[in-house]
């Protein structure tokens, strides 16, 4: 078993193609090349944390989109997340000795931080500059794919 971290995809929502300039014709092509890509990492026995804006859509719609999703997933609030109001802001664990905080929006200081825990984010779509032992697993920051705790532990450690 492995552990993603992703956020921001967007499920259904045309309007962030121009926002974010991600590269697809409409939401329909981008839903499908995100799956495709989701699927290609991560597979049924992993488990997968999704940071928050899964989709503006309701809760059929991102039901539908989750069954087509390899691995277990578990999901924190973001700014749009209407689909279900009772998704957590915060998560905290540790996950093979690494102390994790994940929340939909960066952290100037979370749980732990000055004893080497880290902090993954989204919201920013890439245009924020992480502080030390911070990642933004945002799709748009990760070539639409989801991060792996591996992946993102190596590129932490580069910015230390």
């Amino acid at each position: 078993m492995k552990y993603f971290f992703t956020s921001d995809e967007h499920y259904g929502h045309n309007n962030i193609i121009k926002y974010c300039d991600r590269p697809f014709k409409n939401s329909e092509e981008m839903d499908n090349e995100i799956i495709k890509r989701h699927n290609e990492v991560v597979s049924a026995d992993d488990v997968v944390y999704h940071l928050g804006d899964f989709t503006l859509s309701g809760k059929r719609f991102a039901e539908n989109i989750t069954r087509r999703l390899n691995g277990t997933h578990i999901f924190l609030k973001g700014s749009h997340d209407y689909w279900d109001e009772k998704l957590p802001y915060i998560i905290e664990m540790n996950i093979d000795g690494t102390y994790i905080v994940m929340c939909h929006y960066a952290m100037r200081r979370w749980p732990r931080s000055h004893y080497d825990s880290i902090q993954l984010f989204g919201h920013s779509h890439g245009k924020l500059t992480p502080d030390k032992n911070q990642y933004d697993v945002g799709v748009d920051n990760n070539d639409f794919y989801p991060a792996s705790l591996e992946g993102i532990l190596l590129k932490i450690n580069k910015v230390k």
